[in-house]
C-alpha cells in the first residue's frame, strides 16, 4: 500500500464519517459544521485525483460562501428541534427503506464495474508546466457548451422563481411620498385654537 492510497483512505474514512454525523446530529449547528469538513476532506480527495481547481473550488465556494450562509441561517431562525423531530418514529421504517434504496442504488451505480480499476485507472503523472484549468475550460467550453449553458439558465431561472416565490409587498410598512410633502400647507398640518385664559384663585384682574 502507497502513501497515496493512505492518505485516499484517510480522507475517505473522514468524509463518510463526518457525513453520517450531519445527518445523525441533533444539533442543527453542529450538522453544518460537520457538513464542512465533508466538504474539505472531498476536496483532499479531489486533489488527490489531480482535480487541483475543483477542490479550490469546493474550499472557496461551498465551504466559503454557501455553508457560511447555511451557518448564519440556522443559527439565525433558532430552529425548533424538538418540534421539527415530531413524529420521527412513526416515518422511521419508510425511512429506513429509503435508505437503503438509495444504498443499494448506489452501490449498483458506482460498483467496480464501472468505476473500478480496470475501467477508470488512477490518473498518469502529468508534465511540469501542465494546467487542467486549460483542459477543463477546453472540455467545457466545447464539448460541454450547450449543457453548460442550459445548467446556467435553469439556474437562473430557479432564482428568478425562488425571488417572485418569497416576495411579500409590505403591508404595514410607510412609504414616503415627495411630492405630497412638498405640496402640503401650513392650515392642512396646523391649527390653530384661541382659547379663553382662565385665572387662577386669588389672582387680580
Amino acid at each position: 500500500m502507497t502513501i497515496l492510497q493512505i492518505i485516499f483512505y484517510i480522507f475517505s474514512a473522514i468524509a463518510i464519517l463526518s457525513a453520517l454525523f450531519v445527518v445523525a446530529s441533533k444539533n442543527p449547528v453542529r450538522g453544518a459544521l460537520s457538513l464542512v469538513l465533508t466538504f474539505f476532506a472531498m476536496a483532499g480527495v479531489w486533489l488527490l485525483l489531480h482535480a487541483e481547481f475543483l477542490a479550490l473550488i469546493l474550499v472557496l465556494v461551498y465551504v466559503g460562501a454557501v455553508m457560511t450562509l447555511f451557518l448564519f441561517v440556522v443559527m439565525m431562525l433558532r430552529v425548533n428541534v424538538l418540534s421539527a423531530r415530531e413524529g420521527f418514529v412513526r416515518y422511521l421504517p419508510f425511512a429506513l427503506l429509503l435508505a437503503f434504496m438509495i444504498v443499494a442504488l448506489t452501490i449498483v451505480a458506482i460498483g467496480p464495474k464501472q468505476f473500478g480499476l480496470t475501467s477508470m485507472p488512477a490518473p498518469a503523472a502529468e508534465a511540469v508546466g501542465y494546467n487542467n484549468l486549460a483542459d477543463l475550460g477546453m472540455v467545457l467550453y466545447t464539448h460541454y457548451a450547450y449543457p453548460f449553458e442550459i445548467s446556467a439558465v435553469l439556474l437562473l431561472t430557479a432564482i428568478v422563481a425562488a425571488i417572485s416565490l418569497t416576495h411579500r409587498k409590505a403591508s404595514r410598512r410607510k412609504n414616503q411620498i415627495v411630492s405630497q410633502q412638498i405640496a402640503v400647507k401650513r392650515a392642512d398640518r396646523v391649527k390653530l385654537i384661541d382659547m379663553p385664559f382662565a385665572k387662577k384663585p386669588g389672582e387680580s384682574s
